[in-house]
């Protein structure tokens, strides 16, 4: 079992910067793929940025691609999310998630879920 706990969530102004972190009670953190989510009002929740075991590689969507960075800490059994130039269409509440799969980006690859940390953008 693993449990994930976000933090870092905010109200910012357009063009500033958070950092979001997960942290995992699991003792097998370094086995799962970690990911990011996000689900605005009235909308699906929606990939944000996924990371390997490793760190070796990671995926972005479009949206966030040069803006966030998904990065990992094994030792510290922790996730992290680098959101930079943030704009209003950015606020949402943020999700981390673990996947037990090789690589993984839809929601319905990941096993375990935080319970999420809001993110405001003011415009």
């Amino acid at each position: 079992q693993v449990q994930l706990v976000e933090s870092g969530g905010g109200l910012v102004q357009a063009g500033g910067s958070l950092r979001l972190s997960c942290a995992s009670s699991g003792r097998t953190f370094s086995s799962y793929v970690m990911g990011w989510f996000r689900q605005a009002p009235g909308k699906e929740r929606e990939f944000v940025a996924a990371i390997t075991r490793g760190g070796g590689t990671t995926n972005y969507a479009d949206s966030v691609k040069g803006r966030f960075t998904i990065s990992r800490d094994n030792a510290k059994k922790t996730a992290y999310l680098q959101m930079n130039s943030l704009k209003f269409e950015d606020t949402a509440v943020y999700y981390c998630a673990a996947s037990g799969a090789y690589y993984a980006r839809s929601p319905n690859e990941f096993d375990y879920w935080g319970q999420g940390t809001q993110v405001t953008v003011s415009s």
